[in-house]
């Protein structure tokens, strides 16, 4: 399901035009990016937590070369489902 598919969706579901929909989607993407970017934790219950996580610094290997070569510490974004939705899949 892309984007335009998932407004549609909702848009039917909830009983709202594509544009409302549409609006709710982009405000909620703003929300839990802030939040997440910022260091905190969104959780939905039963659907999913999101949350910010240090990756360490690593050596890895350039698969073209095979060089070794130093990764640098990052932060990524860890999803962890919720269990209604483990149960729905």
């Amino acid at each position: 399901m892309n984007r335009a598919e998932l407004i549609q969706d909702v848009a039917g579901k909830a009983g709202v035009d594509p544009a409302q929909a549409t609006a709710v989607l982009d405000a909620l993407a703003q929300s839990i990016a802030a939040v997440v970017a910022g260091g905190g934790e969104v959780r939905i219950p039963g659907f999913l937590t999101a949350q910010r996580v240090s990756r360490p610094a690593r050596t890895g290997r350039n698969p073209r070369t095979g060089e070794s070569m130093e990764i640098p510490a990052k932060f990524v974004v860890k999803l962890t489902p919720g269990t209604t939705l483990k149960n729905a899949v």
